[in-house]
């Protein structure tokens, strides 16, 4: 895996991309009441838009006569190649095209918008700009490097691949072709094997690889989005691998790919899955109680199937639980709030129904035009322009491995989004009984992605006041995908923690714990191991063989639900 692997975290949040995933990324992209409000604004302004103009023209002249020193970031990879700083036209497209993007954002500032407009239009305004930008034209010089040497070959394997891309949904550019890996041999290759099969999901054990292994099994619950997966990687970049080698006893669901007939599933469907695996968890290791981890959507299902468990007085059974990227008090999270409102989530849940789901498809479109520049224009830059083949990036590959969202979980979810419900005793319900977070007293380990804005850090750290337990937060390098996958060995690797002698180790705000936190150098698994050993019980032979009690081994991992299209 390369270390210069595209960013593939996103500045939005979770519920606003489940309602472009329904209506499509192009409603954000043309905010029209808040451009409208724009306008007015900096009509009452004309002062000032008057010195934004005569700034740019200033500049502009100062461009055309060659004594600007507008530059590019010598970070921005769109323009390392020496051709636009040593060619004069290229150089002056370069800096005409920096000028004008640095004026049309100053103009947002300017217009003193509300935070919601504020959010819309500058992310319309930033998409412009990026498409924009001369790299992408074919002015590029590497597009014409490509050509000489090819002798027009590029232009022709270019052509091709945007005929294809265009031609299907996610219709945006290739980022790793379909057969890069194969999952259940590269991918998701962990041994183990499922050792229960419902409509709603599998559930697979893990072989141990250590002679012992703690006495409590270790449930992983993964996102309801995309597959599985992301938690079991390739070789070495396996979280599922890594705990297995830690000593642990790990079980994980693998969700089905829903279809129009499942409609219906709701949040009370997936947290009755939930409990179910934990009973067979339970069956397996004949112990009263399990350990939880749980990834972004489905951190939302286990706090709120906790609450459940709270509040029929069974929380015993769960004896630590662990939240990845999970969001749940989404005041602010992201641009959630800017970009979701009453009317467009009404939308997104009246399409949803029509076709049964939510489709994946859509999601991947979505989720690629929240970072243009590295998701989009990079990948139009190689694939069409210069006619080659993306590099193969495992992330990005488990990234289009899409799967459906059924209407009734996509309707829940934007509910609790809108409403803000869990942040409110009772304000949601979870099989018959009303979620309080704060009833939740099992230890917490929370972890988020310091760059991560689909789950933003500090949203994330607020649920370390929601629940009642004592909890640990962890603050991982990178962003959604990249702070998770975080294996031992990267140099560049870093976490942050509160020092071990904090009298509060989670203090009421984000900012008060970031000031005192300390930063360790290298991955945030060894830490979590470290972290699970006194809730995992004691130590017992590793079991001979995978399921028992009734409960036998079906099928090899990575069983048969990941191969659903």
């Amino acid at each position: 895996m390369s270390t210069d692997e595209p960013d593939v975290d996103v500045a939005t949040g979770l519920d606003m991309l489940l309602t472009d995933g329904a209506l499509g990324p192009l409603r954000r992209m043309l905010p029209a009441a808040s451009g409208i409000r724009m306008a007015a604004k900096l009509a009452a302004k004309p002062v000032t838009v008057t010195r934004r103009a005569a700034g740019l023209a200033a500049e502009i002249a100062r461009i055309g006569i060659g004594s600007s020193e507008v530059a590019p970031s010598p970070k921005d990879k769109r323009y390392a190649h020496p051709q636009w700083s040593t060619n004069p036209v290229l150089r002056r497209l370069v800096q005409a095209h920096i000028a004008a993007g640095g004026t049309a954002t100053e103009l947002v500032e300017d217009a003193e918008l509300n935070w919601a407009d504020h959010e819309r239009v500058l992310f319309a305004v930033g998409n412009v700009i990026d498409a924009l930008a001369p790299s992408n034209s074919l002015l590029n010089p590497v597009a014409w490097r490509a050509a000489i040497d090819s002798r027009g070959a590029s232009v022709v394997r270019g052509t091709r691949r945007l005929v294809s891309d265009m031609s299907s949904a996610p219709r945006v550019p290739t980022m790793v072709e379909p057969d890069a890996f194969t999952v259940g041999e590269d991918l998701a290759a962990t041994p183990g094997a499922v050792v229960l099969r419902t409509p709603v999901f599998e559930l697979i054990q893990y072989l141990p690889t250590t002679p012992t292994v703690r006495e409590l099994p270790l449930l992983l619950v993964p996102p309801t989005i995309n597959k599985y997966y992301v938690a079991d990687l390739a070789p070495g970049r396996s979280i599922v691998e890594n705990l297995v080698a830690s000593g642990q006893q790990v079980f994980l669901m693998s969700w089905r790919n829903p279809s129009a007939e499942h409609a219906e599933w709701d949040l009370d469907t997936y947290g009755q899955a939930i409990l179910d695996a934990l009973d067979a968890c339970e069956t397996i290791t004949r112990t009263p109680s399990t350990s939880l981890m749980a990834f972004c959507s489905g951190g939302m299902i286990t706090a709120m199937l906790l609450a459940h468990l709270a509040a029929i007085g069974a929380q015993e059974r769960v004896a630590s639980v662990t939240f990845a990227v999970t969001v749940l008090d989404q005041n602010r999270a992201g641009t959630t709030g800017a970009l979701m409102d009453a009317d467009t989530a009404r939308t997104a849940v009246e399409s949803s129904a029509k076709k049964g789901y939510l489709d994946g498809r859509t999601l991947a479109e979505v989720f690629a035009w929240l970072r243009p520049n590295d998701l989009i224009w990079s990948y139009w830059v190689n694939n069409y322009l210069r006619g080659e083949a993306p590099k193969a990036f495992d992330i990005l590959f488990w990234n289009a491995d899409t799967t459906r969202m059924t209407a009734g979980l996509h309707r829940d979810f934007i509910d609790i989004a809108q409403r803000n419900a869990l942040v409110t005793p009772g304000g949601a319900s979870m099989l018959g009984t009303a979620v309080d977070l704060s009833k939740i007293d099992r230890p917490s380990y929370v972890i988020a992605g310091i760059a991560d804005h689909l789950c933003a850090w500090q949203s994330c750290y607020r649920t370390t006041q929601l629940l009642g337990g004592e909890s640990r937060f962890v603050l991982s390098t990178s962003g959604h995908i990249a702070s998770l996958v975080n294996p031992p060995g990267n140099p560049k690797s870093t976490f942050r923690v509160s020092p071990e002698d904090a009298a509060v180790p989670t203090p009421p705000s984000a900012d008060g714990w970031l000031s005192v936190a300390t930063t360790v150098k290298g991955s945030w698994w060894p830490d979590h191991a470290a972290w699970l050993e006194p809730h995992s019980g004691g130590t017992v032979d590793a079991p001979p063989e995978l399921g028992g009690r009734g409960l036998h081994a079906m099928t090899p991992a990575p069983g048969e639900y990941i191969f659903e299209k």
